[in-house]
This record gives structure tokens, C-alpha cells and sequence, in this order.
């Protein structure tokens, strides 16, 4: 995978993951139907951790949560990690 593409992909995961963020948190509020919080990890997992870090602290939403709050860093190093390997290569 070329680096341009897997800076695509991220660009694009990144975004709709920020985005699944802002939903819950609005449905949060309301009272309403919840995004499941693995919905939430799977994009973060699939090249979306910089915009799920991002919702995290834009919106103020499951930053208490441990499993969120460690885990999604941790998979944005593994990601920043690949993204190098692929440029060294």
C-alpha cells in the first residue's frame, strides 16, 4: 500500500469516525438511540484513531472510559507507526 493511499484512507476514516463521535454525543443528550461503543473502537481500529481522538476531545464524549481513553492513543501510535514503516519501505 502506497503511503499516499493509506493517507487517504485515513483522512477518510478519520473524518467519519470524528463523525460517529459528534452523533453520539448529540444522541447522548437527547436521550436517544446510542452509536455502540464497539461501532465506535472498530473505527478508531480501521484507520480512524486521529478523528475518534479528536471527537473524544471536540466534543468532550467518553474520555472517562478507560477502554477509550488509552486505547484509542494506542491505536493511533500503531497507526503513526505503520504509516512510517510504509514510508521507510
Amino acid at each position: 500500500m502506497h503511503v499516499q493511499v493509506f493517507l487517504a484512507l485515513t483522512a477518510v476514516m478519520s473524518v467519519f469516525t470524528f463523525c460517529l463521535f459528534g452523533i453520539d454525543k448529540r444522541r447522548a443528550r437527547r436521550g436517544m438511540w446510542r452509536v455502540p461503543e464497539r461501532t465506535l473502537l472498530a473505527a478508531c481500529a480501521l484507520l480512524g484513531a486521529a478523528g475518534g481522538l479528536a471527537g473524544m476531545r471536540a466534543f468532550h464524549h467518553k474520555t472517562r472510559k478507560p477502554r477509550f481513553r488509552y486505547g484509542v492513543p494506542a491505536l493511533l501510535a500503531l497507526q503513526v507507526a505503520l504509516l512510517v514503516a510504509l514510508a521507510l519501505r
